[in-house]
């Protein structure tokens, strides 16, 4: 197949656009292999490792025996080989040349090397939509959480989320409903870097309803998949993607998680990394929290009730005096003025008189009530008394 590829004038064009400082047969291997293996193949994984993507790709689709690993390579190969056409190496190429995304690999300057943990399991490549030296900035933390969130779980994700990203910290999730949006919308809010790891290709706005965020996402953050685009999410590739949440933040932390949520692979993923995990406590009597307080009975999850906690958790020091007065962004201020004591307002007329989206607006309202600078009632939100 690689010669077929090297062959191929029209691919290997495509494969000069997409990485114009590479060798075309190395972006050619590596497009191969995250068309025809699934995400986290560790036999792929092992084969690239030992062989170069090159001559692994090479072996895999031939004959040749490979000693004790003959069984895991056969099976390896039953996966491999109906995959294996020139025709979705050109598509998955062309695909990400129409909407502008990138081709990361191992050894690029804006590589995450974190992702490099993951062994035999780190992905082959990475298509990225967005400013790709997001993945690279020195202070990463993973917030995940429950889809179905409750209205305390969006806030607590929103007051964490804004506080760090507000710090320098970018935000990494995985752009599902529920906590994974309330923590990227915060950190968009307060003009920060977030990360979203889909489960599909990056051409492909997985759920259809955020397909705003991922919008504001591409404009200010990434989107980033091991995915080539046309490539629809499914049950495994949620999972699996999970692995590439934990490996890029220097901690996890789980925000609010029931006692099954898919979100405990993620501190699963994490914990066998080796990476600081974290979890919210809630209600004793809340099913949503149940997860949540499970990973600290029995996987020795720390409390989290704060940025500053999270911070603790990562290693990084107490911000200093003059940055923490610098946390009193233009928005927070602005909206705060856009408030009235007497006169309750919706976040949309508060949004209006701010100046402000109203998505900003709700996520900045949910952090000041949690501080008890606002309050909400009926009628809406006030500017609180004291």
């Amino acid at each position: 197949m690689i010669d077929a590829l090297s062959n191929d004038t029209e691919i290997r064009r495509a494969a000069v656009t997409a990485r114009p400082d590479d060798e075309p047969d190395t972006t050619l291997a590596r497009v191969a292999w995250s068309v025809i293996a699934e995400p986290g193949d560790g036999v792929a994984g092992a084969l690239v490792a030992q062989l170069g993507p090159v001559e692994a790709l090479r072996f895999a689709l031939s004959q040749e025996n490979f000693g004790l690993a003959e069984k895991a390579i056969h099976d390896g190969r039953r996966r491999w080989m109906p995959r294996a056409v020139p025709r979705a190496i050109r598509e998955a190429l062309h695909g990400a040349t129409a909407i502008g995304a990138g081709l990361l690999l191992p050894g690029d300057v804006d590589w995450p090397v974190a992702l490099d943990d993951l062994g035999d399991h780190a992905p082959a490549v990475l298509w990225v939509r967005g400013d790709i030296s997001t993945l690279a900035a020195r202070s990463r933390v993973a917030m995940v959480g429950a889809r179905a969130a409750t209205a305390y779980g969006d806030a607590v994700a929103a007051e964490l989320s804004g506080d760090l990203a507000a710090t320098g910290t970018v935000v990494v999730s995985g752009g599902a409903y529920g906590i994974d949006g309330a923590a990227h919308r915060a950190a968009l809010g307060v003009g920060g870097g977030t990360v979203a790891f889909l489960a599909g290709g990056v051409d492909r706005a997985y759920p259809a309803g955020h397909q705003e965020l991922f919008e504001r996402i591409r404009a200010s953050g990434a989107l980033v998949s091991e995915l080539p685009c046309g490539a629809a999410p499914t049950k495994f590739r949620f999972l699996s993607r999970n692995r590439l949440i934990a490996a890029l933040g220097a901690a996890t932390i789980v925000v609010e998680a029931g006692w099954r949520s898919g979100s405990l692979n993620t501190a699963g993923h994490a914990s066998s990394l080796g990476r600081p995990l974290g979890a919210v406590p809630g209600p004793v009597t809340s099913a949503a929290s149940a997860g949540c307080h499970r990973l600290m009975r029995e996987y020795d999850a720390q409390c989290i009730t704060n940025a500053a906690e999270v911070r603790e958790l990562m290693g990084i020091e107490e911000l200093p005096a003059v940055m923490a007065e610098s946390r009193e962004d233009p928005e927070r201020i602005r909206l705060l003025d856009a408030l009235s004591t007497r006169t309750p307002r919706s976040p949309s007329e508060i949004a209006r008189i701010a100046g402000m989206a109203e998505d900003s607006t709700r996520s900045l309202l949910g952090m000041l009530s949690l501080e008890g600078s606002v309050a909400r009632d009926d009628a809406g939100w006030r500017r609180a008394v004291g």
